[in-house]
């Protein structure tokens, strides 16, 4: 058991160092379940009530967030540094696990750097997909071509 709250506290510290402090608690509450890598003993998946929420990257310790981890975010109000909103009229092809397109993004936050977890909504701040951004917030609002989101999973892909 005292293992389990020192995985928890940490990942709890990931998430407020990448999110924002107050993101790790409010993304990870104390009922989440830890799958272990058999090979290295770290930590890789999260999940809650069979629900995968992160996952952590092997390369950095970071996480990578799912639909639902992002919607755990946006409901506890701790992803304002990490939204990107799109089109509504595009929103269809996002959520099936397009790119997103500079020309196509309404809103980004400034705080945005190439390289980032981001969470994709739209204009009813409606999860549609999360990724990694290749472009700053502040590039993505003023390019009228490129991708500016590469997004790894849609909300259409659950299952």
């Amino acid at each position: 058991m005292r293992e389990k709250a020192y995985l928890l506290r940490k990942v709890r510290c990931v998430a407020d160092y990448q999110f924002g402090k107050g993101a790790g608690e409010k993304l990870f509450p104390s009922d989440i379940v830890f799958v272990l890598s058999r090979r290295t003993g770290r930590v890789r998946l999260i999940y809650l009530n069979d629900e995968l929420l992160a996952t952590v990257r092997p390369t950095d310790g970071l996480l990578t967030l799912t639909v639902e981890g992002a919607e755990r975010l946006i409901a506890a109000e701790c992803s304002k540094n990490l939204l990107v909103v799109v089109e509504d009229d595009v929103s269809p092809f996002i959520e099936r696990g397009r790119s997103v397109f500079a020309k196509h993004v309404v809103f980004a936050s400034e705080e945005i750097r190439p390289g980032e977890e981001v969470i994709v909504v739209n204009s009813k701040s409606k999860v549609l997909a999360v990724g990694r951004a290749k472009l700053s917030g502040r590039e993505m609002k003023f390019f009228d071509r490129g991708v500016a989101v590469q997004v790894r999973r849609g909300r259409a892909e659950k299952g």
